[in-house]
């Protein structure tokens, strides 16, 4: 099986919401965007083992803590889970439960009046539909919940008495229904303790009941033999003489059974639960070879361990069957083994869906599989797999690691080159510098990724790329030497806003806007580097400012891109924001003042605007950035 729809209702920070799953999923959005909100909802809908929680839900919850209403009536918690995918074994188990569902539409055939034939429509299957529904109890004074199969609504005869009863008319989803969809939740390192005892619900637990094992005698066996040790330990001759003793005085006041049989001394009065609490995974590392409790590894081995059981479930759920939830994954991992884990899940696992924020997990899926969560101020949550009609397969795949960065990204600048995204990022430092970080946000801070488009007049086919990322976008690119296409029009639409330099060539732009004393001081600097191109003067205190300018022209031609970085080292040079060129200063003030949020920006600021911005607001064709104006494309 595999979920294709998750719909929530008061589910902690989420009022209401729906997410979309692709077939793998990977869960893309800023921090307290609902990533892991949608998780836990997965694991109370359909973990098998979560039920065994006490209290299934508590206060915390609810969103915004509200489980009674104005009038005081319980609010309820419901999550409801569309499932695809099924199998043989679920039809039949499942048939009365079962409802048709259009994918191609994303609804169900029997919405909106349709007839009979809708159900054989192309692009029908079935699907079977779950709730959990959570409330609190007044009566009881505690939380409840369960989780229901949600077609049809009066599967079960309720009486009257039994209508205030949580999902009353449906029939419950029980532990076994839940553990054939096998769903299986690997939360962060926090709770990797937990997952590597045999309290209930714990990954050996669901091992040690997936694989047969016997577990329901293996309690009872392991006590008999804690209290059956041969010789018993009674026997010892120190505590036999107590035995004797205490036996001897106890029976002048009460009655006893016969000598040797009234006392005794057992190695344990533990029960089952006891010894899920006690009884601890030992491992012995390569270097050691001695057996320590697992809590004693490192951070990284314990998540290994922990993956290594989720493969061993895996297998014994016949791989294929597995929904697979996995919260960032990248925690206490290398990144070769993040990449080894993931792939694993996605060649193995039924379904896996994925929150992360690291690139080397995130460039393991593909656009179609990315979904991006949206969370509004009121609580509304939206989730769907990206629009990818505006990305090549090609282009995606070349620059795979700076897509995962973007995706992690609040706003993406877009440049033609390497130059110029080392140049901005350096720039971005030194305006920090300049003017403290209470007025200026760091790229880094900030969540600008600044991307290489890899070439003249490639800037505008990233626009519809990074729209359907949901990204803020950003564009810089050289002086047009003819007017763009129609295509490059349309798409450029697609950027926040864009600027065009106004100078051909970024070597240009720097040698034109930096001031002559600040060009003498990168000359001198990298006059005394190894890789100072040998067939160039160096610096002589006799040279002009054009000469001086002149040089710097050709050692920035000559060093281009970021092997070399001469255009960084150029920027790192200005010790002051006016030094800066005014171009790149503009750029990074806009952006800047886009991204700050509200308290940071000076009160005028908010309800003012200068002739110039409103001027690029307004303007419908490119315009020069020295300028102090820019287009404005809100998509």
């Amino acid at each position: 099986m595999r979920v294709r729809r998750l719909t929530i209702q008061n589910f902690r920070g989420i009022s209401s919401g729906v997410v979309d799953f692709a077939r793998d999923t990977l869960l893309v959005g800023g921090n307290n965007a609902g990533k892991s909100t949608v998780c836990e909802a997965l694991d109370l809908v359909l973990g098998p083992e979560r039920l065994y929680h006490r209290p299934v839900i508590n206060e915390h919850d609810f969103y915004k803590g509200r489980y009674l209403d104005d009038e005081g009536a319980p609010v309820e918690i419901r999550i409801e889970a569309l499932l695809l995918d099924i199998s043989e074994e679920a039809e039949r188990r499942f048939h009365n439960h079962l409802r048709r569902w259009n994918d191609t539409k994303g609804c169900f055939a029997d919405e909106e009046g349709a007839g009979p034939e809708a159900g054989d429509a192309d692009g029908t299957c079935w699907a079977l539909p779950v709730v959990f529904i959570g409330r609190y109890d007044e009566i009881e004074d505690d939380f409840v919940g369960n989780t229901f199969l949600a077609h049809p609504l009066n599967a079960v005869e309720i009486e009257d008495d039994e209508e205030t009863r949580i999902g009353a008319g449906f029939r419950v989803f029980t532990r076994d229904h839940k553990r054939l969809c096998g769903f299986l939740y690997l939360r962060t390192l926090r709770t990797g303790s937990r997952a590597l005892s045999l309290q209930r619900g714990s990954l050996l637990d669901t091992t040690l009941r997936i694989g047969g094992t016997g577990l329901e005698k293996m309690w009872q066996d392991t006590l008999e033999r804690l209290q059956n040790l041969d010789p018993p330990i009674g026997e010892i001759d120190q505590l036999k003489k107590i035995r004797s003793e205490v036996e001897k005085r106890m029976s002048q006041f009460v009655g006893l059974a016969p000598a040797g049989e009234a006392t005794a001394f057992f190695a344990s009065d533990m029960t089952r639960e006891n010894l899920r609490e006690v009884v601890r995974f030992f491992v012995a590392s390569e270097q050691s070879g001695h057996l320590l409790p697992f809590q004693r590894l490192g951070s990284g081995a314990i998540n290994i361990l922990v993956f290594a059981l989720l493969t061993f479930i895996a297998e014994l759920k016949e791989k294929q069957s597995v929904i697979f939830a996995m919260e960032e994954p990248e925690i206490a991992l290398p990144p070769h083994t993040q990449r080894r884990v993931v792939r694993f899940s996605l060649r193995e696992m039924g379904q896996t869906i994925v929150t992360s924020h690291s690139p080397y997990v995130i460039e393991q899926f593909e656009p179609e599989q990315i979904v991006m969560l949206n969370r509004g101020g009121d609580g509304t949550l939206s989730g769907k797999p990206i629009d990818t009609q505006g990305i090549r397969m090609k282009t995606f795949k070349t620059e795979r690691k700076q897509f995962a960065e973007a995706v992690l990204s609040r706003a993406v600048l877009v440049v033609e080159g390497s130059t110029e995204a080392a140049i901005f990022s350096q720039a971005s430092t030194v305006m920090e510098k300049a003017r403290g970080s209470e007025k200026y946000t760091h790229f880094d801070l900030a969540g600008v990724t600044v991307f290489n488009a890899g070439g003249d007049g490639s800037v505008p086919r990233y626009g519809p790329v990074f729209m359907a990322l949901n990204k803020q976008i950003f564009g810089f690119f050289d002086k047009l030497s003819s007017p763009l296409s129609g295509d490059a029009t349309t798409k450029l639409a697609s950027y926040t806003k864009y600027w065009e330099s106004p100078h051909k060539g970024i070597e240009n732009l720097l040698v034109e806007e930096m001031s002559v004393a600040t060009l003498r001081r990168f000359l001198e600097k990298v006059g005394a580097r190894p890789d100072y191109p040998l067939h160039h003067p160096h610096l002589a205190d006799t040279m002009n400012d054009a000469e001086v300018k002149d040089l710097a022209h050709r050692l920035l031609k000559d060093r281009k891109g970021d092997a070399y970085g001469y255009g960084a080292l150029l920027i790192a040079e200005s010790t002051t924001e006016h030094e800066l060129p005014n171009t790149i200063r503009t750029i990074l003030d806009e952006i800047n003042e886009r991204l700050a949020p509200p308290a940071k920006k000076d009160g005028p600021a908010e309800d003012t605007q200068s002739a110039a911005a409103v001027a690029a607001e307004n303007t419908t064709g490119p315009v020069s950035a020295s300028e102090g104006m820019a287009i404005a494309a809100e998509p």
